[in-house]
């Protein structure tokens, strides 16, 4: 099972992830920040307000991204 093991803020909403097989991406999530709960991560503040969880990333705010997504949508660091 795919797991995201640490992140690194770059800029903007840009992150760097590093997944349980040791690679690396660049992960863009601005065109995602839509909608109700992922829209309020627009705010920077809250955008970095975020954590590991066992398996992904989680922001404050309860919003989370599956390890796949990620590793699909990002490029290789």
């Amino acid at each position: 099972m795919l797991r995201v093991i640490d992140i690194d803020y770059i800029k903007d909403y840009e992150l760097l992830i590093t997944f349980s097989d040791h690679s690396k991406k660049v992960v863009d999530l601005r065109p995602y920040l839509t909608g109700e709960v992922f829209g309020e991560l627009l705010d920077k503040e809250k955008f970095i307000q975020y954590g590991l969880t066992h398996t992904t990333i989680e922001w404050a705010n309860g919003a989370d991204l599956a390890p796949e997504f990620l590793y699909e949508i990002g490029t290789v660091a």
